[in-house]
């Protein structure tokens, strides 16, 4: 019979190679995954209207939306790994968003939140904004696969059960293949506010989806939630590539080159992007940004 001290030696040792061999299972499975996605996606990644190769998608299903984006990102694994498997960036990136105002990142003994606070896309005081914590939930990391998500349970008026996920693979030594998704439900109150926004100021909003072509051959967009996503969906995975991009600057110049990149992006796809000019965005944010640093400091 096995002595209490060597059960005590043997069960933590136990437990830490299942979980070791739990995590390699997921990284392999991971990385299988999105190779096949990458193999079956090469016709749109290759053929596409998006100028890059990129893959766009979005659903509804009973109050609960999402949009997804695979797409090749031309830095090396590694790199992409480092900057987006950890939470440390994550407010740098997301802040490039119109629509983030502030992100701080919070660590309360195991727990990690990003704090946001969201409102509109022009200037305004925090007071007015609407708070959203989203819990940093780590994700799966090897040499040739790694995952992380966010998760918040609330979000504006009645929206909830917001997520952000993320997963990536090396492709070569110099590019990567990035899947990016953000989800969210929402209720009747947040129906109804869409609904208004979309009879007045939202009223030419389209997304990227097409689900029609008109006698000329013009592309009819998606309307409603699903543009809503897939607008969102767009600007955060552009605030990533914006990111990666600003990391060969040096790094006194790294944020003017992220903001500037950010909104020359957007400003490909004006149809579904186009909000403020350049010299206002430019101008919010940094201003945005002076202010998280000095909450930070």
């Amino acid at each position: 019979m096995l002595s209490r001290l060597t059960l005590h030696l043997i069960f933590p040792a136990t437990l830490a190679l299942a979980a070791c061999g739990w995590a390699h299972a997921q990284t392999q499975t991971g990385a299988a995954a999105m190779k096949s996605r990458y193999t079956e996606l090469q016709g749109e990644l290759n053929n596409n209207a998006y100028h890059r190769p990129l893959y766009l998608n979005s659903r509804e299903d009973g109050g609960n939306v999402k949009g997804d984006i695979y797409a090749v990102l031309d830095y090396p694994f590694t790199q992409v790994r480092e900057a987006l498997g950890s939470p440390d960036r994550w407010c740098d990136i997301l802040i490039l968003h119109l629509n983030t105002k502030y992100c701080r990142l919070l660590h309360d003994g195991a727990k990690t939140t990003l704090r946001m606070q969201v409102g509109k896309k022009t200037e305004e005081s925090l007071d007015s904004t609407y708070r959203v914590d989203l819990r940093y939930s780590g994700g799966a990391s090897g040499a040739d696969y790694f995952s992380s998500s966010m998760l918040a349970e609330k979000g504006p008026l009645d929206t909830s059960d917001y997520r952000i996920e993320i997963e990536s693979i090396p492709l070569d030594e110099k590019r990567s293949f990035l899947h990016f998704s953000y989800a969210y439900s929402y209720g009747m109150a947040s129906k109804l506010a869409l609904r208004a926004y979309l009879m007045t100021a939202g009223r030419d909003k389209v997304g990227f989806s097409v689900v029609k072509r008109d006698a000329q051959g013009q592309p009819q967009y998606i309307e409603g939630t699903r543009a809503t996503v897939e607008r969102n969906t767009m600007r955060y995975y552009l605030a990533i590539d914006a990111y990666l991009s600003g990391l060969a600057a040096p790094a006194e110049q790294r944020l003017e080159k992220r903001l500037a990149n950010w909104y020359d992006a957007t400003e490909q796809y004006p149809r579904q992007l186009h909000e403020v000019s350049r010299d206002e965005y430019l101008g919010m944010k940094r201003n945005e940004v002076a202010r998280q640093q000095k909450a930070g400091s």
